[in-house]
């Protein structure tokens, strides 16, 4: 967006690294420290954008981390409720302190969802929770801020080479998972490519964007797919023994 004339403002919980960030886009980056599990920091990084900016015409929310590999059964419920919080409440409240913004300035909202909005969510399961939350409040959002001008982006990325996900494929039993799955559906993209495609979907207000774009084709199946899936996971014994071994 930078190269597109935009003006950028960057919130993270992480200062180091949001600073960083910041001064890699040089001058008129503006770094905003700030919390996705509280509202009023995000109410206040709002104000400083329109305080140096003078309005905000784009959100990208994006707040964002994913789980330890554990069914749903022997997860944490700290660790649950804290990704939920992050991943959905994080999205929503990013979304309601910028509103006011988008609506008067007929702008557009970016929603990180994922391919997890729509496939089977075993052992991510508050990650999918969430993002599937995402995606719900996003299609709401489309619809309530037409008669505004304003406009929703979905995206939906595949697994992106982030040290997130490269953290959380590290595990064993996300490697098992990783095993049995065909490599296209597990093939990593790059920051840059799905960066790039954020950008031209804003320019476009495009609805939805999916990368990669065969996903697509699942997502416009998933009513047929999904329950297929699902039974096939149901009766694989390999994904049974990986289920045991998850929760011994």
């Amino acid at each position: 967006m930078r190269d597109r004339g935009a003006a950028l403002a960057l919130v993270d919980l992480d200062a180091e690294a949001l600073e960083a960030a910041a001064a890699e886009l040089g001058d008129g980056a503006l770094a905003i420290p700030g919390d996705a599990s509280d509202p009023e920091s995000l109410q206040a990084a709002v104000r400083s954008v329109v305080e140096r900016f003078g309005g905000l015409d784009c959100v990208v929310a994006n707040a964002g981390l994913a789980p330890r590999p554990s069914t749903v059964r022997t997860i944490d419920v700290e660790e649950f409720e804290r990704v939920v919080e992050v991943d959905l409440l994080g999205v929503w409240r990013t979304v309601r302190a910028a509103l006011p913004q988008i609506v008067e300035r007929r702008g557009q909202v970016v929603l990180l969802a994922s391919v997890y909005s729509f496939m089977n969510g075993a052992f991510a399961s508050p990650y999918a929770v969430s993002k599937a939350g995402v995606e719900a409040l996003g299609r709401a959002l489309r619809v309530e801020l037409a008669p505004h001008g304003a406009g929703v982006t979905l995206v939906h990325p595949g697994f992106i080479d982030t040290k997130m996900v490269r953290d959380t494929l590290e595990d064993p039993i996300a490697l098992e998972c990783e095993g049995r799955l065909p490599g296209f559906m597990t093939r990593r993209i790059t920051p840059e490519r799905i960066a790039a495609s954020i950008v031209e979907a804003v320019e476009r207000r495009a609805p939805r964007v999916i990368r990669p774009r065969w996903w697509g084709v699942y997502q416009a199946l998933r009513g047929v797919l999904n329950p297929a899936t699902d039974a096939a996971l149901v009766h694989d014994r390999r994904f049974a023994e990986i289920v045991e071994r998850a929760e011994s």
